[in-house]
């Protein structure tokens, strides 16, 4: 069994800068982490069905067009879950299609929670950590287009690693 992730990574240089605030605040699994925007949380599959499951992104990835992410602030999902995280302002909708489109065949994988796409900076930290990253973080602000998203298989060592990124479709 291989334990698999699919996401959107966040482009430099505010990958970096978002993973570096993660560490600084206490989150040392974030050195392990790309900063990212899950579409599949960590699900563990055979290793033989690897090829079937990027097929199946494959073609995923051509349902989608790429689609502008607008990061702007902060929010949580305490009490439920302590995590703080970076919202979007733009890319909300795209990002549930995508999800959604990623989540069938041989990924057809049931969430614990329903599907809220962001970008976690503080996860499984003492309350006051979690409120200095949502106060401090509260002005982030960055644009991008999301052309991509990536398959990435966890590392028991190295943490977890893109290993093939998927083209969405070019918008006119």
């Amino acid at each position: 069994m291989v334990t698999i992730g699919v996401a959107v990574a966040i482009p430099e240089p505010w990958a970096t800068q978002l993973q570096d605030y993660r560490t600084s605040v206490g989150d040392t699994t974030a050195t392990q982490i790309p900063t990212h925007i899950t579409l599949i949380p960590p699900v563990e599959v055979p290793a033989e069905d690897l090829p079937q499951v990027e097929a199946h992104l494959e073609s995923a990835a051509y349902k989608v067009d790429a689609f502008r992410i607008h990061l702007r602030g902060t929010g949580t999902f305490r009490p439920v879950s302590p995590v703080v995280f970076v919202t979007l302002a733009e890319g909300i909708s795209q990002c549930e299609q995508l999800a959604s489109v990623v989540r069938r065949g041989p990924l057809a994988v049931d969430l614990h929670f329903p599907y809220h796409p962001h970008v976690t900076i503080a996860h499984h930290l003492p309350d006051r950590a979690l409120d200095r990253a949502f106060t401090e973080l509260a002005d982030f602000e960055c644009e991008f287009v999301a052309d991509a998203f990536s398959l990435y298989v966890h590392d028991e060592g190295a943490g977890w690693r893109p290993t093939r990124e998927f083209a969405l479709r070019p918008t006119a």
